[in-house]
């Protein structure tokens, strides 16, 4: 597997580690527990680095020096692909020949560095997008740069040079026919799962004890990156909207926005000074990202997770929270759409006008029993999305690219 831009040893939630951190790691674990020794490829970032590192049996991270170790953004990486190819074909090198059956690139980085890797050893090359510039540019947030049209044409190149493409949901699927000329016959629809074993329902009154949450209180949370794409100002903005519907409820309604900066660092003082502007500063608590272990106690304490992005490719934080028997408001935009069952698992707003997503949060805040209602819901749709089942299908496709087999195989 090649995840160049950013490593399975990050803490997700910061930086550009999030979603995919977890996807590859999880699917990984799973695959390895079948059989299959999967090594995962990423860039040194220190020179403290150990060359390799075990995460799981049979699971490696290896890491490949290519560039200076710091001050590389990921847009910079692009310059870096020879240097990375190098140091990967050199990697191979020192193994058997044949030692690889498959190569699984995730993000277009990477995939750039999977297409040269895969004519070289002359094996299948299984591409995952995770997210597409034509699709976040057509949904851009409010101070959000648009994706170069560089990446769009390296992911061009991407869809066209792998012999798999893994979407998460039909509608991803969809955006790679439709929008960068994928084969229909080449994208296969696998779902991101949810670590079932981990994220589970729990005591509402323990877990806001630990964090530091009033009992009585109404709390909202926000879990991941902070940038302009997920929205979290949609999150204080209709924060801003319910007191006004109801000026009482300002002394309940608690705000978590939890996660690190992602891309510009000025995004939380932006966030900070939208609160304090907003007058409701002191209703918004900021929490610095938090190692997944912690936060299920985060999901189980929330009355509401909210997950306000502009698009999404499918959305495990609305995932976990649902694991926890915690109902989600989120987007109405892509993986999002199949991550929740709108209106049994939790409810979907289109667009993102404060006072629409206003009115569905106070709703729902005050209505105890529509709330444990969809917590049943939530529940219940996330235990349909396991990560062993996730890596069953991935390996599914990739036995048949190994074969030879021009089987068509789609995943819901």
């Amino acid at each position: 597997m090649l995840m160049i831009h950013t490593s399975p040893l990050e803490q997700p939630g910061t930086g550009d580690a999030g979603g995919m951190n977890v996807y590859v790691v999880e699917s990984a674990k799973r695959m390895a527990a079948a059989g299959v020794k999967v090594d995962i490829f990423t860039r040194a970032t220190s020179s403290t680095l150990p060359a390799t590192v075990e995460i799981a049996d049979g699971v490696e991270v290896h890491h490949l020096v290519a560039g200076p170790y710091q001050g590389l953004a990921k847009e910079d990486l692009p310059g870096q692909f020879c240097a990375l190819s190098a140091a990967l074909m050199r990697e191979e090198a020192l193994r058997t020949q044949g030692h690889y059956r498959l190569i699984h690139s995730h993000y277009w980085l990477s995939g750039q560095v999977g297409w040269v890797a895969a004519e070289r050893w002359n094996v299948p090359l299984v591409h995952t997008m995770h997210t597409m510039a034509k699709v976040k540019n057509a949904a851009l947030a409010e101070g959000d740069t648009p994706e170069p049209d560089g990446r769009a044409i390296g992911e061009e190149q991407v869809v066209a040079a792998s012999d798999a493409l893994i979407a998460n949901t039909e509608a991803e699927a969809a955006s790679l026919v439709g929008l960068y000329s994928a084969d229909p016959q080449k994208v296969h629809v696998v779902s991101p799962g949810v670590d079932l074993e981990m994220f589970t329902p729990g005591n509402k009154k323990s877990a806001r004890k630990v964090l530091g949450v009033r009992e009585d209180a109404i709390l909202l949370s926000f879990v991941g990156r902070i940038q302009p794409h997920k929205g979290p100002d949609t999150l204080i903005r209709a924060a801003a909207e319910m007191i006004k519907i109801e000026p009482n409820l300002r002394s309940r309604l608690e705000i978590a926005i939890v996660g690190g900066a992602s891309g510009s660092t000025t995004e939380p003082s932006r966030l900070r000074e939208l609160a304090a502007w907003l007058g409701i500063n002191d209703m918004i608590r900021f929490v610095e990202p938090t190692d997944r272990s912690h936060l299920p106690e985060w999901y189980r304490a929330s009355d509401i997770v909210v997950v306000p992005s502009h698009s999404e490719s499918f959305g495990l934080v609305a995932l976990e929270a649902q694991a926890c028997g915690t109902p989600v408001v989120a987007t109405a935009v892509g993986g999002l759409r199949t991550a929740i069952r709108d209106g049994i698992s939790g409810l979907l707003v289109d667009g993102h006008d404060p006072k629409s997503w206003a009115s569905v949060l106070y709703r729902l805040a005050i209505e105890d029993e529509r709330r444990s209602e969809l917590g049943r819901g939530a529940l219940e749709h996330a235990s349909h999305f396991g990560w062993q089942a996730t890596a069953e299908k991935m390996l599914a496709v990739y036995d048949s690219l190994l074969s030879g087999s021009a089987e068509v195989r789609s995943f819901a």
